[in-house]
């Protein structure tokens, strides 16, 4: 089969497309014919070596920890899904990816696929998706009333946050550049401009999906009313005890209920999946360095 792989830490030239074997599954894994995967920032990150501590993984590595596809195998002992059952998941970090033609995937993290979008399409769903509904509902406690502030929005997780928090009966704020404002205010938010210094607090919750220097983090604490919470993707922010205002760092899991949950919404057409961009499997390399040189924007899903 064709997979891209690297073999040593490094940029994205360290990336090959390469003929290996097909993989077996064995106890509770499922095998799945690959129609797509999607690029998130981690995937380069891991490339390159600057999480080996966190994310050891053994080389040469598949990335890819987004999966759409169709049942092709399954172990011993699995139940839930057949042959031909089209499925999404997000796949564990540690394990070879789906940036190939198969795929290895523990069968607790899939979720049957959404119906009402091009299963490819599908692939921009897992990882971000999750790590939305869990900065919301997980770390930040959203509730319906609360005014709540989603700093890059425009962004695919932000996309995903402010519709889940708008649906939750929260009043959503964003941040989002020119190019993608309007797309989030469809989502049901109130765009403020596209810097911190554009929006005016207090907020039960400050959401931050953006990478921002300490100085604005400092800035996005202070936008955080009393008891309130600061929930990041990056380095946690800096606590303001004194006010009882914490931060946290969300580091998403794999939970197929949850992405149950979404293609429930997608296919109710309460959840849009918004991709920038299709590629094919030969062009990770190039996607991978234009996230290197901070060129790349928006969702890219890579179709098999």
């Amino acid at each position: 089969m064709k997979a891209v792989r690297f073999h040593q830490h490094g940029d994205a030239g360290a990336l090959r497309v390469e003929d290996i074997e097909r993989p077996e599954p064995s106890t509770g894994q499922v095998l799945i014919k690959v129609v797509s995967t999607s690029f998130n920032p981690v995937d380069a990150t891991i490339r390159a070596g600057y999480l080996q501590q966190v994310f050891p993984v053994a080389l040469p590595h598949i990335p890819g920890i987004d999966v759409a596809g169709t049942v092709e195998a399954v172990g011993e002992g699995v139940t839930r899904f057949e042959l031909g059952d089209q499925v999404v998941g997000f796949l564990p970090m540690t394990a070879d990816g789906a940036a190939a033609e198969y795929v290895l995937a523990p069968v607790e993290v899939l979720a049957a696929a959404p119906v009402a979008v091009p299963l490819a399409d599908a692939a921009a769903l897992p990882a971000t998706g999750l790590t939305a509904w869990q900065a919301l509902f997980e770390h930040a406690d959203v509730q319906p009333g609360q005014r709540i502030l989603v700093h890059g929005a425009g962004g695919a997780v932000g996309g995903y946050a402010v519709q889940l928090g708008a649906q939750a009966g929260a009043t959503v704020v964003a941040t989002a550049g020119p190019r993608n404002a309007e797309r989030v205010r469809g989502y049901g938010a109130e765009v403020s401009g596209r810097d911190i210094g554009d929006v005016t607090g207090p907020f039960h919750a400050v959401l931050n999906f953006a990478p921002v220097p300490p100085a604005d983090m400092r800035a996005l604490t202070d936008l955080v009313r009393a008891g309130g919470v600061l929930v990041t993707t990056t380095t946690p922010g800096p606590d303001d005890e004194p006010r009882g205002v914490r931060s946290r760092s969300v580091f998403v899991r794999p939970d197929a209920e949850q992405l149950a949950a979404l293609v429930n919404r997608v296919d109710a057409g309460k959840l849009h999946i918004h991709v920038a961009d299709r590629v094919r499997l030969d062009e990770l390399p190039a996607i991978h360095a234009r996230s290197d040189a901070a060129t790349l924007t928006g969702k890219t899903v890579i179709t098999l």
